[in-house]
């Protein structure tokens, strides 16, 4: 029907990572800061007259059937009855297991892009609904304003931050989610915040605030993934850096452009990183209303 069109799927970090308890179901109560990155995966879709969903080409540790890409345009398909079809090109840059988002971010792509290709034109609340049937990030994709975020990650509230730059550091090791969310010395009381509580300081990662608004999964994952401790403890040389989600990858908030960069170019060979700055929206965001 046409050729492959490109959509952005933007990384994100997590300012702070609170646990504030755990559901009957397993799942973890939270309270986190969803940031949004200008650092992408690109999601290229080409509509077809077949009602086939397919997946192009091939994304390393990651089986077709499993691809949230696959899963979104499948689970769009069913819950509107569309009769066209979609070809998936995954072309990753985020990180796998970073604890960036990226295939949440991909899959809130795809709903997105095709809400709009196969004009279907759902209500933003809706798409929040069938995302999160794929995973507890893929809502804050498509809600798509950092976020304060409560429950599993899916209760989201806009937040207004400050502009600002980071320094992204890979350790290059895949952190088991489940692991640490097990992990019997992590602590699942934290007493609950309020956007006020952040918001009324600093509105930053600079000044007391860094003292109440942890990352709270980072000390098990440093203890488990002696690679995440090296990279904060070189990060840290340069300010208040932290893990983002679950891990692995460790970030540090600055100023300018020029200041991450000059941090960056410092960092050692063996350790993969790079500049974003944070964005106030996602590249998609009037997809649907």
């Amino acid at each position: 029907m046409n050729n492959f069109q490109p959509f952005l799927a933007p990384a994100k970090i997590n300012l702070f990572l609170h646990i504030t308890g755990q559901r009957a179901d397993g799942y973890h109560e939270l309270q986190t800061i969803f940031r949004l990155l200008d650092f992408y995966d690109t999601i290229y879709l080409k509509l077809t007259n077949t009602s086939e969903i397919k997946r192009v080409n091939e994304v390393t540790g990651v089986p077709e059937p499993q691809d949230l890409c696959v899963r979104a345009a499948k689970l769009l398909q069913q819950y509107s009855h569309c009769k066209l079809g979609v070809e998936i090109k995954v072309e990753k840059n985020i990180p796998m297991g970073g604890g960036l988002g990226g295939g949440s971010s991909d899959a809130a792509t795809v709903l997105l892009a095709l809400n709009r290709l196969w004009q279907l034109n759902l209500s933003r609340e809706k798409l929040l609904q069938l995302g999160l049937q794929l995973g507890a990030d893929v809502p804050f994709f498509i809600f798509g304003n950092n976020a304060w975020a409560d429950g599993i990650g899916e209760q989201l509230k806009p937040i207004t931050l400050k502009d600002a730059y980071y320094v992204v550091l890979n350790p290059k090791v895949n952190v088991s989610t489940a692991q640490i969310f097990a992990n019997k010395q992590l602590t699942r009381n934290a007493i609950p915040k309020t956007m006020l509580d952040f918001s009324g300081n600093t509105n930053s990662l600079s000044g007391n605030i860094a003292l109440e608004f942890q990352n709270q999964l980072e000390k098990i994952v440093c203890n488990d993934y002696p690679a995440v401790l090296t990279c904060l403890q070189w990060l840290r040389k340069f300010g208040d850096a932290r893990m983002s989600g679950s891990g692995a990858c460790v970030f540090l908030e600055v100023a300018n452009k020029e200041v991450a960069n000059e941090i960056c170019n410092q960092k050692p060979k063996d350790i993969e990183g790079f500049v974003a700055k944070g964005l106030n929206q996602h590249p998609m965001f009037e997809y649907c209303n």
